[in-house]
């Protein structure tokens, strides 16, 4: 039997996890009142909590019903449970002995892919369990359609001339002085949208979003400040295609759907966002083909 290790983020799955889900995310360094708090406000803004463990769960699951017999998907989260390394674990009780590792996020860093394969080799080595990672699916061919055609049906909502943004999660600046392919990637994969969808050159453009609450500098552009350099520019509205992300959560339903949006609104100018992967068959076989491929 081979073995798929599917591995995500992972979110509290209560109001009552927040503080230690927080507090993994910073290295065991418990968060300060003023920053739990905003935390929570943002939670209580889309609902109380994330869907992002239910979608994440149904991801694993369809990707199990496309790959079908003889193969066993197992899931591993970098901060909630299952971890990565009870992944690996279920693997191999379950007698794998060699299997693939994917992440759900479809572009490479050393800072977030480059983690995640880190831990899953070491809890790997130690069972035995022979792991071959898809390190990057930035330009598998069904994800970019998928998103070049809701990139279509988002603009059909649209003014005429509206604006496309790619996003995805930013990260330090200092993956800059290594040639990290994280920010190449995400161009790579704006331009193929943009291609596939017939949108313009200078009628899009790529963006940072959700940058972390540190002292250090973050990627840029932040999206809050594409979208109002937008409205100055007259831009009749804007469309942004979270590709960096595949499911629904946090950093799209607030920080996109409600702080992106609010600075849209603001400004005078429509706003739309594109449908998430999450579950769409679609999706799932473009995952399921880059496995099998590896595998």
């Amino acid at each position: 039997m081979k073995g798929v290790l599917l591995m995500a983020y992972g979110t509290p799955a209560g109001p009552g996890e927040v503080e230690a889900y927080y507090t993994d995310i910073r290295r065991g360094r418990p968060p300060t009142p003023e920053q739990l708090a905003d935390l929570r406000r943002r939670y209580d803004a889309i609902g109380g909590v994330s869907p992002l463990r239910q979608r994440t769960e149904a991801q694993a699951a369809a990707l199990s019903s496309a790959l079908g017999p003889g193969w066993r998907v197992a899931l591993g989260m970098k901060h909630a449970a299952p971890s990565i390394a009870d992944g690996v674990a279920a693997l191999g009780a379950a007698g794998v002995t060699s299997a693939v590792g994917l992440v759900l996020a479809p572009h490479y860093s050393a800072l977030s892919i480059g983690e995640y394969v880190e831990r899953a080799a070491k809890a790997a080595g130690e069972l035995g369990l022979a792991v071959t990672f898809v390190e990057s699916w930035h330009l598998a061919p069904g994800y970019v359609e998928l998103l070049a055609s809701r990139v279509r049906d988002g603009l059909a909502s649209l003014p005429r001339g509206s604006h496309v943004v790619v996003t995805a999660h930013s990260l330090p600046a200092r993956i800059l002085d290594t040639g990290d392919p994280y920010p190449v990637q995400l161009r790579e994969t704006a331009t193929a949208i943009a291609e596939l969808a017939g949108v313009g050159a200078g009628q899009w453009s790529v963006a940072w979003q959700s940058a972390g609450r540190t002292p250090e500098p973050w990627l840029g552009p932040d999206i809050l400040d594409v979208v109002d350099h937008l409205a100055a520019e007259g831009a009749p509205g804007v469309l942004i295609c979270p590709a960096g992300f595949v499911s629904d959560h946090l950093e799209v339903q607030y920080d996109l759907d409600v702080d992106a949006a609010r600075v849209a609104r603001d400004r005078g100018i429509a706003f739309a966002r594109t449908a998430m992967p999450n579950d769409d068959p679609a999706f799932i076989e473009t995952l399921a083909a880059e496995i099998r491929r590896a595998g």
